[in-house]
């Protein structure tokens, strides 16, 4: 990757939005401890305020934070105004808080909530799209980039709407506004936005080269045209095209995997590091969740659409994002700290800066946790889930120790 230090954003800066979504991720995980896997159905105001918090609070964040540093090398611009992350931080953050308690327990201020989130993520959009103007020719990726930013506030435009239905000032077809806030911004957004990185990040963590990139494009142009399909047959209730947005979908991940396959084939690192077992293992769990996904729509089974929910949520997309923050914060806090010093004196290595037999427990102890819980899924013994939920705490709790240590890593 190309950073040069003009167009490298301040560390405090991406370190702060580390921060808060490991916070928010412990938080998280520990909150699993409240959930009956036998009443799941009668806690949609729990699995709705724990999902909001998941997804804004860690996932949003830890995006929101690689893209900071990441949006100049993909568009090879500068920033428009890197200051305005500042400003994104806080406000996510209030806003998340606001809407957890909304759904969890008083829904008059999930409005309050989805409006500051709102703001929140206008100001990243709002900086991201102005960024994207300065390029003067688009490529494939930062086509993406454009394509995902624009699902992104299309589904926050949805999300809004849906904070002031469930408040009760609005009545509109909760269903309808549901499903297309989730495919705007769980596939069109972090979809599309997981596929791009992942072509930057995986072969370049990897050194894989000279393999055929068609089938990402094909991915990005199926997942693009069904997220469009979907939302389409919901407003005018063409639920023909719903059915083939969803083909289209499955096809463009089937893509993406095989693309990741001929990455992996063409990797020249034998190693098998914290990163390569984080990522393996999530996309093998993205894989069973999309079988899961198909099941579903054969059986009509909602248990069924539950656990594929949590595989894709726990089990895909916490190990890649947790794999990239062990590449990619060791590299920012080493450029920040130490890449003026080389020549001078002596500098840790990256490998290094990663504690790696306090990041081969967590890993150890997230992935025991997390098959212990689809066992319980299977037998649906609360008993079992509470177990897993603990060994899944103690591998997200040295998770969230080592991304500390690496913050604070001074030599």
């Amino acid at each position: 990757m190309n950073i040069s230090q003009q167009f490298a954003p301040p560390f405090k800066l991406v370190g702060s939005f580390f921060i808060s979504a490991m916070i928010i991720f412990f938080i998280s995980i520990l909150l699993l401890f409240n959930f009956d896997i036998n009443m799941i159905h009668t806690q949609n105001s729990l699995v709705l305020s724990w999902v909001h918090l998941y997804l804004l609070g860690f996932v949003m964040m830890s995006i929101f934070a690689s893209m900071a540093q990441l949006l100049p090398v993909v568009l090879e611009v500068e920033h428009f105004s890197i200051d305005l992350y500042y400003v994104v931080n806080p406000l996510l953050f209030i806003g998340t808080t606001i809407i957890f308690i909304g759904f969890y327990k008083y829904p008059m201020v999930l409005s309050y909530g989805g409006v500051v989130v709102f703001i929140s993520f206008f100001i990243f959009l709002l900086e991201s799209f102005l960024t994207i103007k300065k390029v003067k020719k688009l490529n494939f990726l930062s086509s993406t980039v454009l394509v995902a930013n624009i699902f992104l506030f299309l589904g926050l435009v949805v999300a809004i709407i849906l904070s002031f239905v469930y408040s009760g000032v609005l009545f509109l077809n909760i269903k309808a506004l549901m499903l297309s806030h989730i495919y705007l911004v769980f596939v069109g957004y972090l979809g599309i936005t997981i596929i791009s990185m992942s072509y930057i990040l995986i072969p370049m963590f990897w050194l894989s080269h000279s393999f055929n990139n068609i089938y990402l494009k094909i991915a990005f142009y199926k997942i693009s045209f069904g997220v469009v399909l979907v939302v389409f047959s919901q407003i005018f209730d063409l639920y023909i095209f719903e059915y083939l947005g969803y083909f289209e979908v499955l096809i463009g991940f089937i893509f993406f995997i095989y693309q990741l396959y001929l990455i992996f084939k063409t990797k020249v690192r034998k190693q098998k590091d914290i990163y390569y077992r984080y990522i393996v293992f999530s996309i093998t769990n993205f894989i069973i969740a999309l079988v899961l996904v198909c099941f579903y729509f054969v059986l009509s089974n909602d248990y069924l659409l539950f656990v594929a929910g949590f595989i894709f949520l726990l089990g895909f997309l916490t190990p890649i994002i947790t794999a990239h923050l062990y590449k990619i914060i060791p590299f920012l806090v080493w450029f920040h700290r130490f890449s003026s010093l080389v020549g001078k004196q002596k500098v840790p290595m990256l490998a290094d800066m990663v504690p790696v037999k306090s990041s081969d427990f967590g890993f150890v102890f997230y992935l025991l946790g997390f098959v212990l819980s689809l066992i319980a899924f299977i037998f649906t013994s609360d008993i079992l889930f509470k177990s897993a939920v603990s060994f899944l705490f103690v591998g997200a709790s040295f998770i969230v120790k080592d991304v500390f240590y690496i913050i604070n890593f001074k030599g």
